[in-house]
């Protein structure tokens, strides 16, 4: 699959140029991943289509010397400068490392263990992208045993603390046909505590956490996942998902997600501006708006362990901690990710082919 094969084609011109061009942005300071999407000025956004260079903080430009500054422009397409935080994968309730509880008016942000990060009056745009005028965010949990499971509900490797389960699958190659396995779907550092886990680990339901335990409450086994490169000595290896499946009884798996519906199709290019929803163990039901595509984007894994992934979906921010695993679809049932990472400003997921590809499996019949 081409990289601009998974854009909107209305960007796949400006896809060719971020691939020349990202290099030489990700070498700048304070700049964690490049993106498309468009140019804002004043805090308001405008029609034009930009290289969105993403950064932790977005600082003044004389605190910047002015090779560390992102250019206005490279030959003729704008470049906007996007603030997204410290983007952290997120796991369970005790690593609450995506979206931390905050105020939807953003004059509170809160962070590890609630602890207040600042009170300040947003700007325009920060205003714009965590949604004014909705409600505060405070977790609620699906954290029960439910048999059959659906998507949504808490799940874990019996080393982690918990994650979501995002929906159930089966291998590709038997459709036509009667497939042999089914599976849960969810992260590797859900599934399989990233990359340090065994083929046939017993997966629980509810996770660790939330008082899954091994004997009561195994629900799949470990089946595959897709490795995650970290960055090491100058090497920076490309990801593309976080994403594992664990074999199940068909009996105790339902694919249908709790409050969102069945998955009828799959959205494999969405456009900047769509409507998404997903549930999640954490948060239960929450949506949100496409802010970028296409995106290079460094995540944080804990310890000291950074990897760096390619063709990603950047959200509103609509998670937290132990919300992992969720998958992501637009108002019409259509899968377009599965939700992996995110910070104070953005969620992020993985484009929902690539995770069919890479595992072999399908979440649904209809493309």
């Amino acid at each position: 699959m081409q990289r601009d094969e998974l854009c909107h084609p209305d960007f796949q011109a400006l896809a060719k140029i971020q691939a020349s061009e990202e290099a030489g942005l990700l070498e700048k300071p304070n700049v964690v991943g490049v993106a498309l999407g468009y140019k804002y000025t004043g805090g308001e956004k405008t029609n034009q289509k930009a290289l969105v260079a993403l950064v932790e903080t977005k600082l003044d430009k004389q605190m910047l010397g002015k090779g560390e500054l992102a250019p206005a422009k490279i030959g003729e397409t704008p470049v906007d400068v996007q603030e997204v935080g410290i983007i952290h994968a997120g796991l369970g309730p005790d690593l609450t490392t995506n979206v931390p509880m905050f105020m939807m008016d953003g004059r509170m942000e809160m962070g590890r263990e609630g602890e207040a990060l600042a009170e300040r009056e947003p700007s325009a745009i920060t205003r714009e992208r965590i949604a004014p005028g909705m409600a505060p965010v405070r977790p609620q949990v699906l954290t029960h045993r439910v048999r059959p499971a659906y998507g949504g509900v808490s799940i874990g490797h019996y080393k982690i603390t918990a994650g979501t389960l995002g929906t159930c699958v089966y291998d590709a190659q038997y459709f036509p046909g009667a497939p042999p396995k089914y599976y849960v779907l969810s992260n590797n550092h859900v599934l399989a505590n990233s990359n340090d886990a065994k083929i046939g680990d017993p997966i629980l339901q509810p996770g660790p956490y939330d008082g899954g335990s091994a004997t009561a409450d195994t629900i799949a086994w470990l089946s595959r996942f897709v490795p995650i490169k970290y960055m090491q000595n100058g090497n920076v290896p490309l990801n593309y998902v976080d994403a594992a499946i664990a074999e199940g009884d068909f009996r105790d798996l339902d694919r249908r997600i709790y409050w969102a519906g069945d998955v009828k199709r799959i959205n494999s290019a969405p456009q900047i501006n769509t409507l998404v929803q997903k549930c999640g163990r954490t948060t239960n039901y929450t949506s949100g708006r496409v802010l970028n595509i296409n995106a290079t984007v460094d995540v944080n894994y804990g310890n000291g362990r950074v990897a760096r992934f390619a063709n990603q979906i950047l959200t509103t921010p609509m998670s937290a901690g132990g919300d992992s695993g969720s998958l992501v679809c637009d108002l019409e049932e259509g899968a377009v990710g599965l939700l992996f990472a995110g910070s104070p400003y953005v969620t992020i997921m993985n484009p929902i082919p690539l995770v069919q590809q890479l595992l072999g499996i399908r979440v649904t019949e209809t493309p």
